[in-house]
């Protein structure tokens, strides 16, 4: 039998993705911030370059997606969009940058690429600025 009415499992449904999205996407912040801080040192970065464009190219991108891409995440603005681009940065971390590494070192770019999937199935939820969006046009349509 079951008690908790289908409101309520709706409310936990966004409440989990909620705090999903605040844990990833802070968690990858610290990812991304150290790489804007040497992004921002300028010279000559030492960094991989996975696209053939330049480390310096490839460093901008991947601040743009670790960085600024989390902070979107966090407050749940285009998120299936963002999620998007992080996925194509994890699955460009674990397979092409540490493809001849150990699983280990593969490990936390697949489970980041895992929980994006996830993010990107289900969507922001009703805790975010697309869920405000979606709610306010929603409204207009009657």
């Amino acid at each position: 039998m079951n008690y908790i009415s289908s409101k309520t499992h709706l409310v936990i449904h966004d409440i989990v993705l909620l705090v999903v999205r605040l844990f990833v996407g802070f968690a990858m912040l610290s990812h991304g911030f150290p790489k804007l801080q040497l992004l921002l040192e300028g010279g000559d970065p030492k960094f991989f370059n996975f696209l053939g464009m330049g480390p310096h190219i490839s460093l901008l991108l991947v601040v743009f997606a670790e960085f600024v891409c989390s902070i979107l995440l966090i407050l749940g603005f285009f998120t299936r969009i963002i999620v998007g681009i992080l996925m194509f940065t994890m699955a460009m971390a674990a397979f092409v940058i540490h493809a001849g590494d150990p699983f280990d070192k593969r490990e936390l770019s697949l489970l980041y690429l895992a929980i994006y999937a996830i993010l990107l199935t289900f969507g922001a939820g009703r805790f975010s600025i697309d869920g405000m969006i979606e709610k306010r046009r929603r409204a207009t349509e009657w």
